[in-house]
């Protein structure tokens, strides 16, 4: 049984199909997009805000880095230890609506911190930083300034701001 072999010339083309587009041929993809684009502009957009919101916190975090790096190179350097309530009221101050923050100090300053913390913070905690803003120096070391800097970045970090 023999095979025959086409000739070229009765090879044909293979009929290939119409290109497709990639737009959608309905209106309801189109709508989708248009919405998911929407949905995804409007996230973007309160994530910026929200990062533009908290500068204040990056900045005093940044701050507290810095007293926290200088206590430890110089642990009986008084000024550095001097600087956290100011930080702790500029913080307080640059929060939205925290004009009214100015006035307070001793219970109500201690009643603003703790309203404001999600961590529970020691009682006497305002106490403690008008210590630091206020003691003689020889009186500085009484405080346990490691103890007073971690529950000032947990506040910092962590303190609710009204919407």
């Amino acid at each position: 049984m023999t095979r025959q072999v086409p000739d070229i010339d009765q090879l044909q083309e293979i009929a290939l199909p119409a290109p497709v587009s990639y737009w959608p041929q309905t209106w309801g993809w189109t709508v989708l997009l248009i919405l998911l684009l929407a949905a995804v502009l409007v996230w973007a957009l309160r994530a910026w805000r929200h990062w533009q919101r908290n500068r204040y916190r990056r900045e005093a975090l940044a701050r507290l880095d810095a007293l926290e790096r200088r206590l430890e190179q110089h642990p009986d350097d008084c000024q550095a230890l001097r600087a956290l309530p100011e930080l702790l009221k500029r913080v307080a101050l640059s929060m939205p609506g925290g004009r009214a923050v100015a006035p307070l100090h001793d219970s109500q300053w201690q009643a603003f911190l703790v309203a404001h913390a999600s961590a529970p913070l020691p009682d006497n905690f305002a106490q403690l930083l008008a210590h630091l803003a206020y003691a003689p120096q020889a009186r500085l070391h009484e405080v346990d300034a490691r103890e007073l800097l971690r529950h000032s970045r947990a506040w910092v970090e962590q303190h609710h701001v009204a919407a």
